[in-house]
Order: structure tokens, then C-alpha cells, then sequence
């Protein structure tokens, strides 16, 4: 897990969706406030994990302390379904030993 290293949403671009909230298997986002995407553990998000930007079809989703470049795949003029990544249907309710989001815990 990563202190150093969240997601943070652009309320300005989301149009709450929720595909971000839907998708972590790590407890980062309330589910109690979906589709609003609201981080409540930041703590809990996996370092260079982009699982829940690769999914936001909005490009509403950045990350504190990236460093790795990354651009989200809807700002690149990409949708869900050609940016790749992600976890491929990951839901909360999932083993977070396997929850195959990308973060490297599968």
C-alpha cells in the first residue's frame, strides 16, 4: 500500500459514472457514495497502480506522486475499451490477492 501514491478526482471532467469505485478491490473509494467517486482510503491504493484510470471513461482521474508519465487513456482520445490495463471487471467485493487491477498483487 501506498501513502505516497492515491488517486484524486477531477470533479470538473466526472460524470460520475462510477466505474472507479466499482472497480477497486483495494477499499480506496466509498462505495456507500456511488456512482460519486469520493477517496476515503487513500492508503489502501497500491503504488503505480492506474486500475481505476484506465477505466474512468472521462479522464477525470490523476494520481499523487506519478511519476511514471502516465496520461489517462480518455485524455489520449482512447475509450475504455482500447486503452487496455485496468482490471478487467474488478469488483470491491473481490480477493484483493487476486483482484487483477494491474497493481501487482494477483
Amino acid at each position: 500500500m501506498a501513502k505516497t501514491w492515491y488517486p484524486v478526482i477531477d470533479y470538473m471532467l466526472c460524470e460520475e459514472c462510477g466505474a472507479c469505485s466499482g472497480m477497486c478491490a483495494h477499499g480506496v473509494y466509498d462505495l456507500t457514495a456511488a456512482p460519486t467517486p469520493r477517496v476515503i482510503h487513500p492508503e489502501n491504493c497500491i503504488d503505480h497502480c492506474h486500475g481505476c484510470g484506465n477505466k474512468c471513461p472521462d479522464g477525470a482521474i490523476t494520481y499523487v506522486g506519478d511519476d511514471t508519465g502516465w496520461v489517462p487513456p480518455a485524455r489520449q482520445g482512447k475509450t475504455m475499451e482500447t486503452a487496455g490495463g485496468g482490471c478487467g471487471g474488478a469488483t470491491a467485493a473481490m480477493d484483493k490477492k487476486n483482484c487483477g487491477c494491474g497493481c501487482g498483487n494477483d
